[in-house]
């Protein structure tokens, strides 16, 4: 929709302007598409994640900011609330507790603390979670 268009060019604009400001994050948005996006995170210091270099797929829906991002690991990493296979991040706010107030910069946030803090009670990625039996 063009309402979405226009929430996505604003965010777009606000990511080149402040790209100083968060060294941690560089939001890519896709050339030829403004629905991809792709991003890249460093890994937050003191966690096993230090150093380490992260690619995210945005996949945003013509809703957008009504409903929230689909994100992913690109990169493989080990996380109990990243699908190991699909790169699928289990985190709130990408699926019940998604607000509009909500940017493409500030899930890239919400998903570096996520690293930093994995959330043990929504574990994506059994082995990294410990044993979940069936339900």
């Amino acid at each position: 929709t063009e309402a979405s268009r226009a929430r996505l060019f604003k965010e777009y604009k606000e990511v080149q302007r402040e790209k100083s400001a968060d060294p941690d994050i560089q939001l890519i948005c896709d050339d030829s598409n403004i629905f991809k996006w792709t991003a890249v995170i460093k890994g937050p210091s003191e966690t096993p994640f230090e150093g380490g270099v992260f690619q995210l797929a945005f996949s945003i829906p013509e809703q957008y900011p009504l409903l929230p991002p689909q994100v992913r690991f690109i990169t493989k990493i080990f996380h109990p609330n990243v699908h190991f296979k699909t790169g699928e991040i289990c985190l709130d706010i990408l699926k019940n507790a998604w607000s509009p107030a909500w940017t493409l910069q500030s899930v890239c946030r919400a998903i570096i603390a996520l690293m930093a803090h994995p959330e043990a009670d929504s574990p994506l990625n059994c082995d990294s979670g410990g044993f979940i039996p069936y339900s």
